[in-house]
């Protein structure tokens, strides 16, 4: 009878209801994490090698861009272990990507100045295109949409 006594009532226990993950959902971690936004900074990862062979180019390109590697203790939110064998020792680098930061405003200049670029050669083919064109059997000019869907960008 005394150890009858010593029972705590199930009612005061913890359940397993109570023990459980908030959402119910489960979501695999991404394969590449994302640092914690800095104000003024965009972040990249950087292709460094491909296949095990090194791209020195590629990454020399990035960083005369102004892409700066990050250092894994500037990040620990990130719980990363650099490949082995890494050619940036203490940087930010899983399967062959570097993570990068660059100043958002560069980063802004830069991409308007591809989509000058790209808006350029549009208008020159064009012109090559509607340059023969021939009253008698005109040719359509080329519709093109003015809203655009672009990768890696928020709308809004």
């Amino acid at each position: 009878m005394a150890a009858k006594d010593k029972r705590t009532p199930r009612a005061t226990e913890d359940t397993r209801e109570d023990q459980a993950r908030p959402g119910g959902i489960y979501k695999p971690p991404s394969i590449l994490p994302v640092p914690n936004p800095e104000k003024g900074y965009v972040f990249r990862w950087v292709r460094t090698s491909s296949l095990g062979n090194a791209d020195n180019t590629n990454v020399s390109q990035r960083l005369r861009e102004g892409w700066v590697p990050i250092r894994g203790e500037d990040h620990p939110e990130l719980q990363v272990m650099s490949d082995i064998n890494s050619r940036f020792e203490g940087n930010v680098e899983i399967g062959g990507l570097l993570l990068c930061k660059a100043p958002a405003a560069d980063m802004q200049h830069r991409r308007e100045y591809y989509e000058k670029l790209a808006q350029g050669q549009m208008n020159a083919v064009d012109n090559t295109f509607l340059k023969t064109n021939d009253p008698r059997m005109p040719l359509l000019t080329p519709e093109r949409s003015t809203t655009r869907s672009k990768f890696g960008h928020k709308s809004g």
